[in-house]
């Protein structure tokens, strides 16, 4: 390395010291800052001569890549950002972290892609599915589809994993010559009523075997029908169906969309080079998203921890919800990371609660107690997310949480007496 970039490289790692040891978090943000403001070239200088993929989309970036990380250590090593950190300065820090790995594994922000994956010589890209998520910081989703799909339209020597069950998805991947078609399902379809490419409708069918089935109603501009793409890879009810036959498939994460991240991972896993039973092993080792799905003993509480930061994870995380649980906290901040922009609580049902005991909580708990109003939900708001557990009955208690809420509630249990030191995970427990 050169003077500048061993410079980059040790004030990096004098950062991230420094801020764990003020606790101000895990440092993974502050060290890819300062590198890359001493050394602007430090990503692609730590990223060349290694294999490379990134996992991108709206939802399930998190998973898909610890999945897939954990499938690609059967062949080497890895260097991943296991933290979350997606845009630059994270992936810097992952890079810097794991500088001595054999391959690259990442999740990367839907925006910074392009760049990233340019600078990272991508060899296969995971799209895992296009939503409306933080319009105040990423604008209308139809913007993300067009970046996307100039990325993967340059690089007709990347291979591309897709899921084919979104429309977005398929828009950017459609002109790929090296794509994976995988059906991996999508729980929220109310940004694929019109076709990205012609702006006409979308229709949503099944074919005669039951399985799922879309195409648009008016023609792409060269006359050709723009139509789900026949799959490779599927997963259902039954298992894995996978180029080579089906496979049982029993993962210890809760949730249809889960078995879709299972299913992508192990496809781009293949891709890679890693058998598929191996893949397949370590999809369903995964227990744990750094915290997500977890279970803490709080106050004579059992309570488990659910992420959601956006209409569609918030639908598929609604429908993991334990409805025979003691009580319900659902708790929602507006700060930048989660956008400030709330109006997508209008998207997402609420409606089917049953007699389970809900507290509003977070910064923004009065914003969701309107919502929650207008849906028929009784509910008491009760802002502090500790007090908003402690207003539920003793025994099971479900948090459904969006991302700083989440960060903030798990950072308070840590460090209040209240918290039993058992912590578990029991992410199955709803399958």
């Amino acid at each position: 390395m050169g003077l500048r970039t061993s410079l980059a490289v040790r004030a990096a790692d004098v950062a991230t010291w420094a801020s764990r040891k003020a606790g101000r978090g895990n440092g993974g943000m502050i060290g890819g800052l300062v590198a890359d403001f001493i050394d602007p070239k430090l990503m692609e200088r730590l990223g060349r001569g290694r294999p490379c993929a990134i996992v991108t989309g709206t939802n399930g970036k998190s998973t898909t890549t610890r999945m897939l990380a954990e499938a690609v250590r059967s062949i080497g090593t890895v260097c991943t950002n296991d933290g979350g950190d997606n845009m630059d300065a994270g992936v810097i820090s992952a890079l810097l972290a794991g500088r001595d790995a054999d391959r690259i594994i990442l999740e990367v922000d839907e925006l910074h892609v392009p760049h990233i994956a340019a600078k990272l010589e991508c060899s296969v890209l995971v799209l895992l599915n296009l939503s409306r998520d933080q319009l105040d910081r990423v604008g209308e989703i139809n913007r993300i589809e067009q970046v996307l799909r100039e990325y993967v339209n340059s690089r007709p020597d990347l291979t591309v994993v897709a899921n084919c069950d979104d429309v977005q998805v398929t828009s950017v991947a459609w002109d790929c010559p090296n794509v994976v078609w995988v059906s991996a399902g999508v729980g929220f379809t109310g940004d694929s009523t019109s076709c990205p490419r012609t702006g006409g409708a979308v229709v949503r069918t099944q074919k005669p075997d039951g399985t799922p089935d879309w195409y648009a109603v008016k023609p792409l501009p060269d006359g050709s029908e723009f139509r789900r793409p026949t799959p490779t890879w599927s997963v259902d009810a039954e298992g894995l169906h996978t180029p080579g036959g089906t496979r049982d498939l029993s993962l210890t994460l809760p949730g249809n969309a889960n078995r879709g991240n299972a299913a992508q991972a192990v496809a781009a896993a293949v891709a890679l080079g890693v058998g598929e039973p191996d893949a397949v092993a370590a999809a369903e080792r995964v227990d744990n998203v750094a915290g997500r799905y977890s279970t803490v003993m709080y106050a004579g509480r059992e309570v488990h921890l659910l992420l959601a930061k956006n209409p569609a994870g918030w639908q598929e995380a609604l429908s993991m919800v334990d409805r025979s649980a003691d009580g319900l906290v659902i708790a929602v901040n507006g700060q930048v990371a989660d956008g400030t922009d709330l109006s997508w609580l209008w998207d997402v049902v609420f409606e089917n609660f049953g007699s389970l005991k809900v507290v509003a909580s977070g910064e923004r708990s009065a914003d969701l107690a309107v919502r929650l109003g207008y849906a028929g939900v009784e509910h008491v708001t009760v802002p502090d997310m500790l007090e908003a557990v402690r207003a539920c009955p003793p025994g099971r208690v479900e948090v459904l949480a969006n991302y700083t809420a989440f960060r903030d509630l798990n950072k308070a249990l840590s460090r209040d007496p209240g918290k039993s030191p058992d912590r578990s995970n029991q992410g199955g427990r709803h399958e």
